[in-house]
């Protein structure tokens, strides 16, 4: 008994290896792309600055910054209305206003596309009522474009910030509210002064994600024909071949979205506030009647108008023009395809996110402790960036694999890994790991370390504390990791254009290349389909954020 303590203090457990080898594996495509960059087989890092790379960063980081501030103005404009004001409609749009997160950029992009062009019902519309009977009588303007890009994922982005924002304003206390007004503070004077320095941390938090977002984004700024450092990876990578001068364009993205992270900590570590007081007392909402009211309706309507309404109007009008596109085989396929991978990615990440969590709670060793924040780095990845790092090392391991059992058996099993769906299911769990872990850290974290030492003081083994223990008092928190990982797969696009198989489409993807064909009718179906899974994670959230 004391030869096998004194193992175990150097031996680790199978749950802390399995730890170890799970944070591993979603870290492994991040340190791929690194290692793929600093050793291109031809280099033509000195040709992309000299020509295409500059062009892509200046719109990266213009798409970003007017994004970025587009979310934050409507974000936290509509949750400081609905937090400080009553008016008609307040508890409606309270929730209507998360809406937009079920509809997926490129998507928006599409609907908005298809309503604005020239044969759209606005032009249509215009030429009609003043008679105009060609585009030279009249000025529009430019759809595909930055600008209309801008809008579009500020439209399907801005419910981040207006989440984290209504939260804060929320938690403020009424003193100081009541302090600034008696110190003559008006309405305006109490956000700018109070309100929003008080809420800036949740709101820097929410643009963190907006603009990684952004970055990750490639069907809307594809379809709006604006060149960007993910639009760059695919031109670089499928176009022109060359997988090191992906990568190198991937390592930019990554310390773009590394910088993003680190000034998103920081500025939360700068900018902490404490409510002093023992009693804490919410802010009352002012009641605005007559016109003030209607106004403060219609902005807080108007993102949600634009954000949901607009495009999912447009998608569903095109879906019920003929009910024949929803019996079309390809579209059943895709469905079978998305809800196959989605659920065994969900599952699969869920369970890696259960199995690392309570291993480094066994562990208590300090390697797979500092593994554990390390393993959220997936998430702020692009799908674009885990494809290069997830494609090319499994190709060659692949090809050496094939290579090896036909030696042996004679028999070619031809590529099983590149070759099947295994590539993107792997990407699915390494790039949305981060939600998994994170649900199931807090969970844990809500059970007292009491009732599994005292499980473990009658004689149940480590598997089974988890199974008997654990698992009923967190079996809510994994229904909503495996729901939440579930909708994010269904809604990826960039990673699944990478990684699919040959001939295999997913919703999504299916969705992309209607609307490359401007097939917008084609694209509907899918695209309604995508939104229902969509609703289902928003619904969650807005039970979750009451």
């Amino acid at each position: 008994m004391a030869t096998a303590r004194r193992l175990s203090r150097f031996w680790p457990s199978p749950w802390s290896l399995g730890a170890v080898l799970i944070a591993a594996i979603v870290v492994g495509p991040i340190l791929a792309v690194v290692w793929i960059a600093l050793f291109p087989s031809d280099n033509i890092w000195p040709h992309l600055i000299s020509t295409t790379l500059p062009r892509y960063m200046k719109n990266t980081g213009i798409l970003m910054s007017l994004t970025g501030t587009l979310a934050a103005v409507v974000g936290t404009g509509t949750a400081w209305m609905v937090c400080r004001y009553d008016f008609v409609g307040r508890r409606w749009l309270e929730w209507l206003l998360l809406l937009p997160l079920a509809i997926p950029a490129y998507m928006g992009a599409y609907a908005l596309v298809d309503f604005l062009e020239y044969a759209g019902p606005v032009q249509t519309a215009l030429r009609e009522l003043f008679g105009w009977s060609s585009a030279r009588d009249y000025w529009f303007p430019q759809i595909r474009s930055m600008g209309a890009a801008v809008l579009v994922l500020g439209a399907a982005l801005y419910p981040y910030v207006y989440l984290l924002a209504r939260a804060a304003f929320r938690e403020q206390s009424g003193s100081a509210e009541e302090v600034a007004q008696s110190l003559g503070a008006g309405a305006l004077g109490r956000f700018f002064r109070v309100g929003l320095p008080l809420a800036r941390p949740a709101i820097a938090a929410g643009v963190a994600i907006v603009m990684m977002e952004t970055v990750n984004d490639f069907g809307a700024v594809d379809y709006f024909a604006v060149q960007t450092l993910t639009t760059g990876i695919f031109s670089v990578w499928l176009q022109s071949g060359n997988a090191g001068g992906a990568a190198q364009i991937a390592c930019v993205v990554l310390v773009l979205v590394i910088l993003l992270v680190s000034l998103e900590k920081s500025s939360r570590r700068r900018m902490q506030f404490f409510n002093l007081s023992s009693r804490h007392r919410p802010v009352p909402r002012r009641r605005l009647r007559g016109l003030a009211g209607l106004v403060a309706m219609l902005l807080c309507a108007l993102p949600f108008l634009f954000g949901f309404v607009l495009p999912s109007g447009v998608l569903l009008s095109h879906a019920l023009d003929s009910a024949a596109r929803w019996n079309d085989p390809a579209l059943i396929a895709a469905m079978g395809n998305t809800l196959m991978v989605g659920g065994i990615a969900a599952v699969v990440t869920v369970a890696g996110g259960i199995f690392l969590v309570y291993g480094v709670r066994l562990s208590g060793r300090r390697i797979p402790r500092l593994l554990l924040p390390v393993t959220t780095i997936g998430y702020a990845a692009p799908g674009a960036v885990l494809g290069i790092g997830i494609l090319i090392p499994l190709a060659g391991l692949d090809h050496v694999l094939a290579d090896f059992v036909e030696g042996v058996t004679g028999w070619d099993i031809g590529l099983l890994l590149t070759g099947s769906a295994f590539a993107l299911v792997l990407a699915y769990c390494v790039r949305f790991f981060a939600i998994a872990q994170g649900a199931a850290d807090a969970a844990m974290g809500r059970v007292s370390p009491n009732l599994a030492l005292a499980a473990r003081s009658l004689g149940r083994t480590q598997g089974q504390v988890l199974g008997a223990v654990y698992y009923p008092l967190i079996r809510a928190s994994i229904a909503s990791a495996l729901l939440l990982v579930f909708v994010d797969c269904v809604k990826e696009l960039p990673a699944t254009l990478l990684l699919r198989p040959f001939n295999f489409d997913t919703l999504a993807t299916r969705v992309h290349e209607q609307a490359s064909l401007e097939n917008i009718a084609g694209a509907a179906p899918p695209a309604l389909l995508v939104i229902l899974v969509g609703l289902c994670a928003v619904g969650l959230l807005a039970r979750a954020n009451r």
